[in-house]
This record gives structure tokens, sequence and C-alpha cells, in this order.
């Protein structure tokens, strides 16, 4: 879980080391997987009832960037070695996720790959000009330099074997990808230049230029259909189609994806699909396509495309890219441990699989492929699991609490609107016969004005609330002694440089016991009796000065209840 509003708040204090070591609190590669994320967090962004979500993932980018550039690059701080050794297959985002967290637990850890080089499909499945090979060489750079070990050209089953690694190491963890293209099932495929997609990217991805014809299209409607199109428009094609058979209302890739594809040419066959690809002495000539319509519904909620009765297309091609979708190839893997899909079945709270010893996550894992920072996710639970396993605890995991509430836009009618920063890059005509990085990253005006938007509409003070670290510690269940929360709307302002918000307070007496037996003072007490009792600021006028130095009702304030304006705030009160 990454603390957005947090790393946000320090890039706008220009506090960037602080930043990029609040984003490795949740994972490592924040360069890279800001450039390439799809981003969902900012589709729960609430600026956005103001007018546009922040650019939380540039952000990421930038702060990660500004840090190198400066030449002070973030460095991995481990506990001391417990003698405890991990194997992780696959260095992908997930692998290398994985080994970062083990490695800070103080495990040694060595990473097994099949490709040339680590990455995955950070790697070989996402292209140049959206992510420069050099920005994730330096940031797993980082994580190898942490003491994990790499170890590439290496495939399970063959060099290496499962149980081998049982034997070797205390722990295995599996985190080998989907790396091969889903089959359309359409009469044809076998035909000279139709190829899958995810193997079209893996060849460009390995350094080779892929030979394609004048008239290519792409079948799919995801991120990975995007990165082929875009591709294949700058490997030289005159006529690029997207083949999708439903509208783009529905399309799964990102917006920002399918726009840039448009302004570089590719063009989009909606409510379409392939049902015969077909050729000449082995060889692609076109496509017969079906057209569709929307009917009703199905199980995702998106309505389910259905053939319009005696209506088709054809279209001459000289190659195709199916990029429909990918799966886990297992083999190496114990057949016992796979579900019926060909994925690697595993416990969904603690990534262990039906040996004790082996842990699965990302792509290969029960739920088949999905986004990198999806993966990443799994892989960082994993690792606690996994750190859990070789300390003798018991190895489970849980579903963070969290305190939730309706928002609603009238609460921010009083904001000012100021539109989200627009990322300097190439023009369309710029970028369509060349892989250079498409996006020049923020300028630092640019980071800060663009932080500076953030409605700072949650809880400050969530990831360093001890009352919150008790309530995961012993699984809490606040409905099991639900009552009435008190609304307490008056927030009192203890000086201008410190506020106590009433609703957070669990009324402990730190912050006017330290007040009295720390500072010497009595600027804090308690008010009314029972359940109705709330802290009192009674502060006289040398409270002003002296308060905006001490802060100690504030540093030992458990659940944030006390707060101090930050540090630029802090200067416009005192001036």
């Amino acid at each position: 879980m990454t603390d957005c509003q947090k790393y946000v708040n320090e890039i706008k204090e220009g506090r960037y080391k602080d930043a990029v070591s609040t984003i490795y609190d949740a994972f490592p590669l924040p360069a890279s997987i800001g450039r390439v994320c799809p981003h969902p967090c900012e589709d729960a962004c609430r600026r956005q009832m103001v007018e546009e979500p922040i650019s939380i993932a540039f952000l990421k980018a930038f702060a990660a960037d500004k840090i190198e550039a400066d030449g002070d690059p973030y460095v991995i701080q481990c506990e001391p070695d417990t003698g405890k050794h991990v194997a992780i297959v696959g260095g992908g985002p997930a692998g290398l996720t994985a080994a970062y967290f083990l490695r800070r637990y103080g495990h040694q850890v060595t990473i097994y790959d099949m490709m040339p080089k680590m990455g995955g499909m950070l790697r070989y499945g996402i292209p140049e000009y959206r992510l420069p090979k050099a920005v994730l060489d330096r940031e797993i750079h980082i994580i190898a330099d942490s003491g994990v070990k790499m170890v590439n050209d290496v495939r399970l089953g063959k060099e290496i074997t499962l149980d081998g690694l049982r034997d070797q190491h205390d722990a295995v963890l599996l985190a080998i990808g989907a790396w091969t293209s889903m089959s359309m099932r359409v009469p044809g495929e076998d035909l000279e230049g139709v190829y899958g997609g995810i193997d079209f990217l893996e060849r460009l991805g390995l350094g080779e230029k892929p030979v394609l014809g004048e008239r290519v299209a792409v079948c799919g409607g995801g991120n990975t259909a995007m990165d082929c199109c875009r591709t294949a428009v700058r490997l030289g094609a005159k006529e690029v189609y997207v083949i999708y058979r439903r509208t783009r209302n529905e399309m799964p890739a990102a917006d920002i994806e399918i726009e840039e594809a448009e302004e570089e040419g590719v063009t989009f066959k909606f409510l379409t699909n392939p049902i015969e690809f077909y050729g000449e002495n082995g060889k692609l000539t076109g496509v017969k396509l079906q057209i569709m319509e929307l009917g009703e519904p199905d199980a995702s909620g998106r309505r389910r495309p259905v053939p319009v009765e005696g209506a088709t297309e054809d279209i001459a091609l000289d190659n195709v890219l199916m990029a429909i979708g990918q799966t886990a190839n297992c083999d190496g893997v114990d057949a016992s441990l796979l579900t019926p899909r060909g994925t690697i079945a595993c416990d969904e709270l603690t990534f262990r699989t039906a040996f004790d010893d082996v842990f699965a996550a990302g792509d290969v894992t029960n739920r088949g492929a999905g986004i990198a920072i999806q993966a990443i996710g799994e892989a960082q639970k994993a690792a606690l699991c996994i750190n859990n396993y070789l300390e003798g605890d018991e190895v489970r995991g849980h579903i963070p609490y969290f305190v939730e509430r309706e928002v609603t836009p009238e609460e921010f009618e009083d904001r000012p609107k100021q539109n989200r920063e627009k990322m300097p890059g190439l023009t369309p005509e710029q970028r369509r016969d060349n892989f250079e990085p498409i996006y020049f990253g923020f300028t630092e005006e640019q980071a800060l004005r663009e932080a500076s938007r953030c409605l700072e509409c949650g809880c400050h003070d969530y990831y360093d609330c001890r009352l919150i670290r008790f309530a995961h510690a012993f699984d809490v269940n606040p409905s099991k002694y639900a009552g009435e929360t008190p609304n307490r709307e008056n927030v009192p302002v203890v000086t201008e440089m410190i506020v106590h918000d009433p609703n957070k307070c669990v009324l402990c007496g730190l912050c006017y016991r330290t007040c009295e037996q720390v500072a010497g003072k009595t600027f804090l007490g308690l008010y009314n009796r029972g359940f109705s009792t709330v802290v009192n600021p009674m502060v006289p006028e040398e409270a002003r000065t002296f308060c905006a130095t001490c802060l100690k009702c504030v540093e030992v304030c458990p659940t944030g209840a006390m707060r101090s304006y930050p540090a630029v705030e802090r200067k416009v009160a005192l001036s």
C-alpha cells in the first residue's frame, strides 16, 4: 500500500529524497512504474471532483529521476543477515519486488531468470519509447547493490529444477510471469505473418527489429495491443488497424494510449471480430471480420458483443499481431501445484502453494495476467509471508483495515480550479518513425505545481498511527463492537502551528501530560467528563512562539489527532 498523499506532499515541499523513500516503503522501481503504470490510483483521486485527478504516476517518476540527476540515488537499508536463503524464479516486477523486500528483511536472495537480462515484461514487453531501458537498468542496479544475486539465462525445468532449488534454499518464490500469447482459435492462425503480440514485443526487447509489411492489424483492446500497434507504426507500416469486438468505451487500454495511437495514424475497427485469416502459398493476405453489436452485459459488467447476421468485412493485410491476452508457461512446475487454467494455485492471503516452502506471486498465480502494479502488490505481501515463514511465525496475510467515508463534490466547492499539468513530449510527427522516449518528464516547476493540487483529503497520519498498527496486528473487527461514532465538527486550534482533531483522539492523555511533564507548560488540558471529554487548548500568548519550536504533543500523539501545519504553511503563519 503506497501513501500517495504523503509522497505528493513531500514533493510539494521539495523533499524529493523523502518522497522516494516513502515510495520505496511500498515498492521499488518508482521511475519505471511511474512511466508505464495505467495508474488506477488516479481513478480514486478526489481531485477529479474539482477538475482532474493528480498526475500521481508522473510525480513518482519525477522524484526518482530528480534524486538520480542530483547524484543522490536511493540506497536500500537492510536488516542484519538472518542466515536464511530464498530463491526467486523470475526477474520481472514481481520477482524484483519480492527480492527487494526479502533483502530488506536481512535474508540472502538469488533471482533466477530465463532471459538475458532482468526486468521481465518491463524490459521485454514494453517498448523503449514508453520505458527507456537505461531507467530500468538503473533501478535494477539499486536492488542488486543491496546484495541480491541475479542469475540469467536459466530456465525452470532445464538448467534449474524446483526440487533442486528447494534443496539449496530455505524458501522458493515462483514469479515466472505470463509469457505466452493467447490463441484466438481462428482459422489461419498458422499462416506466415500471424504473430503473438507478446512474442513480437519480446523480439523487439531482445534487440531484434521484426520485419513487417505495409498493412498490419492488431487484435485486442488492452495496453499490449496499443504497444503492438504503435510499434508497428514505428517499424514503418503504412496502414495499421486495431481490431476490437466492442466499442472504445469498453476498451481496457488507458485512454492516453488510445489517443496517442490515433494521433500516430492507427485506425480503430470497433465492433469487429476476426473469423478467418486467409492467404496464399501459406502466407497471410487478409482477414475476414464479423461485424458485431453490443447485447446484454456479461459477467464483467460490459455489454456482450454479438454477431450481426450476414455482416462481414474483408481487409487486405501483410501481418496480424494477436494481443488478446497472455498465459503462463509452467514447464518445470510440479503438476500438483497447478490450477485447471494452467496457473499456479496459491492461497490468496499467504501466497503459499501446496508445498510449505514454495510460494507464488504475480501473473502466474490464480487470477492470471494483470498489470505490473498488481504483480508488485502481490509480491510485497508474499515477501512478508515468506519472512514470517523463515522466522518461524504463523504464515498469514491480512486485509488492512481502513475507515472509509463517502465524499461529494460539494465538499470541495471552495477549492480553486487548477488544471492538471500537461506532460511535455514529442509531437505525433516527431515520434512516428523512432523509439525515442515520447515524454520529457515534468520540470521541477511543473512537479511543484502539480503536487500542490493535492487536496490532502485523507488521514495525514495513517502510516504513523500506532492505533492502526495495533488494529492490524490483532485483526481488529470494529463491527463486532459497533457503536455510535462521535462527530465533533469543531477542530480546536491549539496555536497557529498546531491543530487538534477530536474525532481522531482516543484520550490517551499523552499530549497534555507531555506538555506539563516534559515541556514544563500547561497549555493543554481536558474539558468535560465521560464520553463527552475532549482535549481543550488553554493557551496564553507565549504559546505562539513556544509551540512553534516544541511540537512535543504532536510527536507523541499515537493517532495523528494532534497535527502541525506543514513547514511551508508554518512559515506563512509566522510571517
